[in-house]
Formats: C-alpha cells, sequence, structure tokens
C-alpha cells in the first residue's frame, strides 16, 4: 500500500514538471513561439543530436518595435530533451515525456521581424549549446551579436529595451 502511494505521487509530480515546460510554451506570445521552432528546428536537425528537443522555460527575453511593422527580439531559453528519439514528428509533452538524466540545452536568438514573420536579413541568430559547456566568453559573443543586429537598423540596443524575466 506504501509503495503504491509513494508511486502515485511520484507520476503525479512526474506528470507536473512534464507538462509545465509545454504550458510555458502555450503562454508565450507569438512573436517569442516562432524564435523558439526556429531554434528547436535547428537543435533536433542536428546530427549530434539523439532524442527529440522540446521547449523547457524561457530565462529572459526582450523584444523592441522599431516601427513600421518591425520588431526585434531577443529570446534566452532552455530546452530539454525527451523520451523520443531525434525526428519524432508532432511532438508533445504527452507523448514525449522530458528526461531528466540529459543536460539541458542553452538558447540565445534574435531576430528581425516584419509583420509577424520572421526576416531571413539579418539572418537570425540562433545560439544553442549545451548548458555544461556554455562559457561566459559565448554568452558576451551573443549578447554583442544580437546588440549589433538591432543597432544596424540605427535603432537602440535589443537587450536594453521592454525586458522581462
Amino acid at each position: 500500500m506504501v509503495v503504491q502511494l509513494l508511486f502515485g505521487m511520484f507520476f503525479a509530480g512526474a506528470l507536473l514538471s512534464f507538462t509545465e515546460g509545454q504550458n510555458d510554451f502555450k503562454l508565450l506570445p507569438d512573436f517569442y513561439k516562432r524564435g523558439v521552432e526556429l531554434g528547436l528546428q535547428q537543435i533536433n536537425s542536428s546530427p549530434n543530436v539523439q532524442q527529440h528537443f522540446l521547449f523547457f522555460k524561457s530565462l529572459s527575453k526582450s523584444d523592441m518595435d522599431a516601427g513600421f511593422g518591425v520588431r526585434y527580439a531577443y529570446h534566452h531559453f532552455l530546452a530539454k530533451a525527451t523520451k523520443c528519439q531525434r525526428g519524432t514528428v508532432d511532438a508533445d509533452i504527452m507523448k514525449c515525456s522530458f528526461r531528466n538524466d540529459r543536460p539541458v540545452i542553452d538558447c540565445g536568438i534574435c531576430y528581425k521581424t516584419y509583420n509577424g514573420r520572421i526576416e531571413d536579413n539579418p539572418k537570425p541568430f540562433i545560439h544553442c549549446v549545451y548548458k555544461p559547456k556554455l562559457t561566459p566568453e559565448m554568452i558576451k559573443e551573443r549578447t554583442e551579436h544580437c546588440n549589433k543586429m538591432s543597432y544596424s537598423s540605427g535603432s537602440a540596443s535589443i537587450m536594453l529595451v521592454r525586458g522581462s524575466k
């Protein structure tokens, strides 16, 4: 009886943590969802990745409205491995639960949109790396690159405008 109770508590807790990441994704504005999808597409198409990765949580995000339908975005988020193999189609958290035995991938992505669509010019910057390998130098380079992207339009730094954690 005690074993069944413990198993039930473990299962309920695990289910809650598995669905947390995708609930957070559903709460993101479409503007940030598009960027996350772009980052996950890059991660999941990498030949070095064996599991399918899904959005886990946002660490920070900022955006800047440059006017005339142009917006710049920066999103720092984590992606987490699931129990599904890379290449899984229509993966969702109920089918592909998160694994807790793999490191998360830390992603920083910045991009320009015009009327809600991600523009090819400047090319979206996607920097994703396994968290244990992320260095302060990488974070600095990521930040500098994204700031240059918004400066090229004559705007203020994307990292300084309307941020949230």
